[in-house]
């Protein structure tokens, strides 16, 4: 049977049986019914016809792509009508010059709209603009035309260019000539608060980051809504930047020197503007927190209710003092944590104290091992017995005298060398070893003698050779010598009288004694040095009760160990505890805390320790000089 007509089936249909289309002046028949033999095809719009297919079933209307288009076109052309444009009368008078000077929005007249015109806006008005003043068309009207950019046409298109440019458009707007900067003073606030400060807050908020900026309010507005108000405004983030009222223009630049030195005074002068900027808005918020009525109430309401807390807290008093005892049982519960807490990280110090001298003892038993294996894999670097046992015993010279980085330079030597070179630099650096040795066996000796014949000479000479030098007493001596430096006034007079005030065993001494004991001391073996500084150590411990930790070994003397409360003081960490004295004083906030964090080593106890001693010893050599001068005045 024939069909009535053609049906051709359209992109935008949907799905369902199709038909092949006939051709051009052709019809399309059916020779018998569809069979279960047909085929049911899906047919999905897509691209512009699924716009037209989408709006098609939601207006239940037929429309095609190129009626959308038409549509659009249309909406564009109405919208373009419907842009009112003010002419800028002083056009024409414009210097294209001094276009950066101009205001953009009125050139292309858009003055009424400002910083709220669209893209398309602006776009419009361009177009406007340049159908109206283009030089072509004013020069076919007969009108003068200025040569090459001294044409005010030049000043549309900047505007244009500036204002299309979202930076370029961010940066005038931020200076926007018709933007009211000022602050209104408290006095005009005093009666119309809201009406003064809301318009202004209003005018502020463009420049904000955030959208949605809070509104000032009224009179009745809630303590959280003028609260989050303030909280906003003073931490108010603008995006206003200054950049163009920069005066250099770094494209100007004629080498790149010049172009950074430009770059620095222009991100100068931006960051002085934004720093104004910032100060203004803060002006403007504090300005109107000090005039607003609502924080005069909410601090009335305070203090009204602190008045009513105050006369509950004297109603509730025996609750009161409870309350303090539990606070302070529970001030000294946390006091007692903090105790065992400090205890337990001294002692986990002190663990690891001795684990870093554990490491360092293996380390150079390590490198000692390693030495003694080289030379005993190369046999000593001998076949003759006699030189191999030599040479074991110079090897195991070396392994006492060596310190571990001039162990480990040697191993790392031998290990890389032949057995003829490793022979010649364990030679060479027993020469050194044996050299050393002697040089130091030459110099004990010579002090030794010397030491003997002055103290020979000092006691044939001293009126005070009866008198005896116990060991209190020689110890007493070092303490004033380095207690009293040299350049203090009549310093053995003064040495003398700090011993007879302080010596346990009655013996006076007089200046001549000490000098002369002074200088025997100072002829001394070094090794008698230490052995009267430890025995001065050791009394030290035996008065004070210092207990020494059998879990802490000693440290070894090849290394430097981190100190203890028991090592005595260097120069350098005097120098440093000095210097932090001046620097964190009295009334300063954990000023303990801060001192012996300047002094690497040394905890808050250590400082505060030597602080003390450091008062007495001053206290004690004022009081000496004392003595010394009130008896010099009463000779006289």
């Amino acid at each position: 049977a024939p069909a009535p007509g053609n049906r051709r089936a359209g992109p935008s249909g949907g799905g369902g049986r199709m038909l092949r289309g006939a051709p051009e002046g052709q019809a399309t028949a059916v020779a018998r019914p569809l069979s279960t033999a047909s085929v049911l095809c899906h047919v999905e719009p897509v691209g512009r016809w699924f716009e037209a297919f989408i709006k098609r079933r939601n207006m239940h209307v037929s429309a095609s792509f190129q009626e959308l288009e038409d549509e659009k076109e249309l909406s564009e052309e109405s919208g373009d009508e419907e842009l009112q444009l003010e002419e800028f009368p002083m056009l024409k008078t414009l210097d294209p010059k001094d276009w950066k000077n101009q205001d953009h929005y009125l050139v292309l007249g858009l003055g009424h709209m400002r910083y709220k015109a669209s893209q398309k806006q602006i776009k419009a008005a361009h177009k406007a603009m340049v159908l109206k003043h283009h030089p072509d068309k004013r020069k076919a009207a007969g009108e003068h035309i200025g040569e090459g950019d001294n044409d005010y046409f030049t000043c549309i298109t900047k505007a244009y260019e500036i204002l299309s440019d979202p930076m370029k458009r961010r940066a005038f707007n931020s200076v926007d000539p018709t933007f009211d900067n000022t602050v209104p003073s408290k006095s005009e606030a005093k009666e119309n608060f809201f009406e003064v400060f809301s318009p202004v807050f209003e005018r502020n908020a463009r420049w904000s980051n955030i959208k949605n900026v809070p509104k000032l309010g009224d009179a009745d507005s809630s303590f959280e809504e003028v609260d989050a108000f303030y909280s906003f405004w003073y931490n108010f983030d603008s995006w206003r930047e200054f950049s163009y009222l920069d005066e250099e223009e770094k494209e100007k630049a004629e080498c790149r020197d010049e172009r950074r030195w430009i770059e620095k005074q222009n991100r100068a002068t931006r960051a002085q503007r934004k720093k104004e900027e910032m100060n203004r808005i803060r002006t403007l918020v504090d300005t109107a927190y000090s005039c607003d009525p609502r924080i005069k109430k909410f601090k009335e309401e305070e203090k009204a209710k602190k008045e009513a807390e105050k006369k509950a807290k004297v109603d509730a008093k025996r609750k009161e003092q409870e309350e303090k005892e539990k606070q302070r049982q529970a001030e000294l519960e946390a006091a007692r944590l903090a105790k065992e807490k400090e205890e337990e990280e001294t002692r986990q110090q002190a663990l690891l104290m001795k684990k870093e001298k554990d490491m360092q003892k293996k380390a150079i038993k390590k490198e000692r091992q390693k030495l003694r294996t080289i030379c005993k894999n190369w046999n000593y670097f001998s076949d003759n017995e006699a030189e191999c046992v030599k040479m074991m015993e110079e090897v195991e010279k070396l392994c006492d005298r060596l310190e571990l980085a001039s162990l480990q330079c040697l191993n790392e030597a031998l290990t890389s060398t032949t057995r003829e070179e490793g022979k010649t630099a364990v030679v060479k650096q027993i020469e050194e070893v044996n050299e050393q040795m002697r040089k130091e066996r030459e110099e004990a000796d010579a002090r030794l003698r010397q030491a003997t014949k002055s103290s020979e000479k000092s006691t044939g000479g001293s009126g005070g050779s009866s008198k005896n030098w116990p060991e209190d007493d020689l110890q007493l001596l070092i303490k004033a010598v380095n207690l009293f430096p040299a350049g203090t006034n009549s310093r053995w007079e003064v040495i003398a009288n700090y011993m007879n005030l302080h010596s346990t065993t009655g013996i006076k001494r007089t200046a001549k004694d000490v000098i002369n004991k002074a200088k025997s001391l100072q002829k001394l073996d070094p090794h008698q040095k230490d052995d009267i500084n430890k025995k001065a150590f050791d009394k030290f411990k035996k008065e004070h009760g210092v207990v020494p930790q059998a879990e802490i070994a000693a440290p070894s003397e090849r290394f430097e160990v981190p100190l203890t409360d028991s090592s005595p003081w260097t120069t350098e960490e005097q120098k440093l505890l000095e210097q932090a004295l001046k620097t964190y004083p009295v009334n300063t906030p954990e000023r303990w805390e801060k001192i012996a964090a300047s002094v690497p080593g040394r905890s808050k106890k250590d400082c505060m320790k030597r602080y003390k001693e450091l008062v007495e010893m001053v206290k004690a050599k004022k009081a000496a000089q004392e003595q010394v001068l009130n008896a010099a005045k009463t000779k006289k």
